[in-house]
């Protein structure tokens, strides 16, 4: 008896092993495995290996819970039968159904569930020699499986293989907690959000872009460079449409100091634009900048028409954020009162209000707050008139005869939550 019960005890560890080996090796995390692998710790190397097919671990695994199930069910048969006669076989039946799930399918999975990789990796260890001595037995399970799904219809050709799309990379950022630092992540969902976003959405409008007339007296293009904040300038020739390229300050120092420069000289300094179709994704234009080595670009609508000027740099900020550490002298368009409110720009762009205040405007209609009122009122409003953009608070201050200049915008109101916007007269 003491044999038989010793080797029930032996099978009923083999089972648990064999159960929590197929939860650790199936849940473990393949991109880290595949790190630890390409440092070269063996458990990794074996684990991999193995995970490489797939239907041949499972058919081991399966194979070996299997056998040693059924041989701890007839061992425990037997001793019900020496100790209680036929009324034992039902007594083994019920006692090992219960050892088993406890202590053989529910605590190793578990365990293994909780911490994969601690548990597949010293498994491998046994699993691997393994899978060679039963290879030829494993290998006709698996044919013999494939010819039922053939029989069935069914195809396993490439069903193991899976790609992670956008949104779910981003759940894996979000999940990732200490392992990425906060800063780190952030940046990398910038990055899944560069798709979302066009250069409609980050472009300076076409009526702040700066640059010289090439009609214009040459005293005053003069001025204009040496005073100018920006290291890039369009050259344009009466209307801004009529653009004949860009200039570089750094070529126009170096003309400057051969002394006597004149508008031909200066004409010499201009390189050829280059444009951009409006819709342009944001990862796609961060890639023709590499490809074309240009920092600076002209974004221009279906008939030709100059729509705004976009940089290397906005984009990169999007990713990285502003390059200052004051949160309130982020956007030039946006100042803090003593109130705690804040005076805006309307010409400020809806991704940027919605990332200063964390808001959740909608970002494929208009473009700018001025267009979003406008749109949402049907009408150029008049200073005092209050609204409710996506439940916030909005005040009109100052207008034009055309457009919204400066709004009020109290962030320490809480929203009211309506579907749409409202509005409502003071």
């Amino acid at each position: 008896m003491w044999v038989l019960f010793s080797a029930l005890f032996i099978l009923i560890l083999f089972s648990g092993f064999f159960s929590g080996s197929e939860t650790g090796l199936m849940s473990i995390n393949r991109y880290r495995l595949r790190h630890l692998a390409d440092q070269r710790q063996r458990g990794a190397m074996r684990a991999q290996r193995l995970l490489q097919r797939p239907e041949r671990l499972i058919g081991l695994i399966l194979l070996g819970n299997n056998f040693v199930n059924i041989l701890a069910s007839a061992i425990a048969t037997v001793i019900g039968l020496r100790l209680w006669g036929q009324t034992g076989i039902a007594v083994a039946t019920f006692v090992l159904t219960i050892v088993v799930l406890i202590f053989a399918e529910v605590t190793p999975k578990t365990l293994a569930a909780l911490r994969p990789e601690k548990y597949a990796l010293p498994a491998s260890l046994l699993l691997e020699p393994l899978l060679r001595v039963l290879y030829p037995l494993v290998w006709l399970i698996n044919r013999i499986t494939d010819g039922l799904f053939r029989l069935l219809g069914i195809r396993t050709e490439g069903g193991g293989h899976m790609d992670l799309s956008a949104e779910e990379l981003r759940v894996v950022v979000n999940e990732a907690g200490a392992m990425i630092p906060q800063r780190h992540q952030q940046m990398l969902l910038s990055i899944l959000d560069l798709e979302k976003a066009t250069v409609e959405d980050i472009m300076v409008p076409r009526n702040e872009i700066v640059g010289i007339d090439i009609t214009d007296p040459w005293e005053d293009i003069v001025t204009q460079l040496t005073e100018s904040q920006h290291t890039r300038l369009p050259v344009w020739e009466d209307d801004i449409d009529q653009v004949i390229g860009m200039v570089h300050l750094r070529r126009v120092i170096k003309l400057f100091q051969k002394g006597n420069a004149t508008l031909e000289d200066f004409r010499q300094v201009i390189h050829e634009a280059y444009f951009i179709p409006e819709g342009v994704p944001l990862n796609t234009q961060l890639i023709n900048f590499q490809k074309a080595r240009r920092r600076i670009g002209l974004v221009v609508n279906e008939y030709g028409e100059i729509q705004g000027l976009v940089t290397l740099e906005d984009i990169l900020e999007e990713i990285v954020g502003e390059f200052t550490t004051d949160p309130a002298a982020r956007s030039r368009e946006i100042h803090r009162q003593e109130d705690g409110s804040y005076l805006v720009d309307a010409s400020i762009t809806i991704r940027e209000l919605n990332k200063f205040f964390h808001w959740h405007l909608p970002t494929d209609g208009p473009k700018t707050l001025n267009g979003l009122i406008i749109e949402h009122l049907e009408s150029i409003p008049d200073p005092g008139t209050s609204l409710l953009l996506d439940g916030h608070p909005v005040e009109i201050v100052q207008t034009t005869q055309n457009a919204v200049k400066t709004v009020l915008i109290n962030p320490t109101l809480q929203p009211i939550k309506k579907k749409g916007a409202e509005a409502e007269r003071d």
